[in-house]
């Protein structure tokens, strides 16, 4: 079991790369303008994909000026120079969609990590973010004996394009250094 869900992680992996990367490297563009300037690079997460909001702030390697933001933190103290990255399961993830729509109307650029499940919706999260990255996740990677699929690594996915944004970010610094 374990081999078969280590082959389809890594074809989910090549699909995001493949179909994602020019994305992931405009969201390092646009999140680097917070590090270049006074700005905080802010990870808001739901549910399972707090990983990534933890991996960027709390790993051995923390992304630079990036800070978590809850739904405890105050929206006046969102400066015109910070920037988000906005990661949920779904883009249709209400608390995601909330702070989307906020940052939108106050002219606040983000990028948005989920599964792009209603591209047809004004509300989606995808239709909200500057950049939208869909991590092609739409249901779990394994069948089970009924026909079901399990095996939904959601956070694993938001991980991957994480690192793949980082790496890009540390990469525009160091040019500008």
């Amino acid at each position: 079991m374990l081999k078969m869900f280590s082959t389809q992680l890594s074809g989910l992996f090549k699909r995001i790369q493949d179909k994602e990367e020019l994305a992931m490297e405009d969201s390092a563009r646009l999140l680097s303008q917070a590090a270049f300037g006074s700005g905080r690079i802010y990870i808001f997460a739901t549910k399972e994909m707090n990983a990534v909001a933890y991996e960027a702030t709390e790993s051995q390697e923390p992304l630079i000026n990036a800070s978590v933001w809850t739904a405890s933190n105050q929206l006046d103290d969102i400066l015109e120079t910070d920037r988000f990255l906005i990661v949920s399961r779904y883009s249709t993830d209400a608390e995601a969609i909330e702070l989307g729509k906020f940052l939108s109307e106050k002219s606040i650029p983000f990028a948005a990590i989920s599964t792009d499940n209603q591209a047809d919706d004004e509300d989606s999260l995808a239709n909200l973010a500057d950049i939208h990255i869909d991590l092609k996740l739409t249901k779990g990677l394994l069948p089970d004996e009924e026909g079901n699929r399990f095996g939904y690594p959601a956070s694993m996915a938001g991980l991957f394009v994480y690192y793949g944004i980082k790496f890009t970010i540390e990469e525009i610094l160091a040019e500008y250094e």
